[in-house]
C-alpha cells in the first residue's frame, strides 16, 4: 500500500504539473503559445506517461473520480478509497506549489488575478458558461472517461494499449470542455490550483468535487451492468 500511495502521489503531481503547468506557463504566450489544444494534449500526455510509468504499482488512478468510479464498477476495494484520495490531493497540492514557485519567477505574476488554471463556472468559466452547463459537462465527460478506462483495461481489450486510449480520452475531454469549466473531471486537480488562486476558485470548488465523483460512479456502474462480460461483474 505504501508504494501504491507513493505512485498515486507522484502520478497526480505529474498530471497537475504537466497539465495545469502548461495552462499557466505556456498557453498564453504571444505568437508561440500552445493554446487550448496544447493544454488538452498536455493533460492527455501526463496521464499516458504516468500510467505507463506508475500504473503497474497503483493502477494509475491519479484522480478521486477514477478511484470512486473503479469502486462503483467493482474493480477497487472500499477500504482503499480514502488513502488513495488523500495521496492524490496531496500530490496535486504539491504540484500546484511547485508551479506557483515557477510562475512567481516572472515579474507581475498574480495567481489570484490570473486564475491559476482553476476550474469555474458563470463569470469564471473561460467561455462564460452557466452552472447548469458546467454540471452537465463535468458529469457526462467524467462518466465517459470511466467508461473508456473500464473498456481499455477490460480483459477482452488488446493488452498494453490502455494508457494510450485513456490519455487520448482525456485529451478529447479537454478539447470539449476547456471553454466550459477549464476542465476538471478530477477533484484533486481542481483542489491543488484552487488553493493558490485563493478566492472564487475555492468558493466554486464544491462543484468540481461533487459532480465528477457522481459522474465517475455513474460511468463505473454503466460499464459494470451494461458492458462488462458476466464473469467480470
Amino acid at each position: 500500500m505504501g508504494k501504491a500511495l507513493a505512485a498515486e502521489f507522484l502520478g497526480t503531481f505529474w498530471l497537475v504539473l504537466g497539465g495545469a503547468g502548461s495552462a499557466v506557463l505556456a498557453a498564453g504566450v504571444p505568437d508561440v503559445g500552445i493554446g487550448y489544444a496544447g493544454v488538452s494534449l498536455a493533460f492527455g500526455l501526463t496521464v499516458l506517461t504516468g500510467a505507463y510509468a506508475l500504473g503497474a504499482i497503483s493502477g494509475g488512478h491519479f484522480n478521486p473520480a477514477v478511484t470512486v468510479g473503479l469502486f462503483a464498477g467493482g474493480r477497487f476495494p472500499a477500504s482503499n478509497i480514502l488513502p488513495y484520495i488523500v495521496a492524490q490531493v496531496v500530490g496535486a497540492i504539491a504540484a500546484a506549489f511547485v508551479l506557483y514557485i515557477i510562475a512567481s519567477g516572472k515579474a507581475g505574476f498574480d495567481a489570484s488575478a490570473s486564475g491559476f488554471a482553476s476550474n469555474g463556472f458563470g463569470e469564471h468559466s473561460p467561455g462564460g458558461y452557466s452552472i447548469g452547463a458546467a454540471i452537465v459537462a463535468e458529469f457526462v465527460l467524467t462518466a465517459f472517461f470511466l467508461i473508456v478506462i473500464f473498456g481499455a483495461t477490460d480483459a477482452r481489450a488488446p493488452a498494453g494499449f490502455a494508457p494510450i486510449a485513456i490519455g487520448l480520452a482525456l485529451t478529447l475531454i479537454h478539447l470539449i470542455s476547456i471553454p466550459v469549466t477549464n476542465t476538471s473531471v478530477n477533484p484533486a486537480r481542481s483542489t491543488g490550483v484552487a488553493l493558490f488562486q485563493g478566492g472564487w476558485a475555492i468558493a466554486q470548488l464544491w462543484l468540481f468535487w461533487v459532480v465528477p465523483l457522481l459522474g465517475g460512479a455513474a460511468g463505473g456502474l454503466i460499464y459494470k451492468y451494461l458492458l462488462s462480460s458476466n464473469d467480470q461483474r
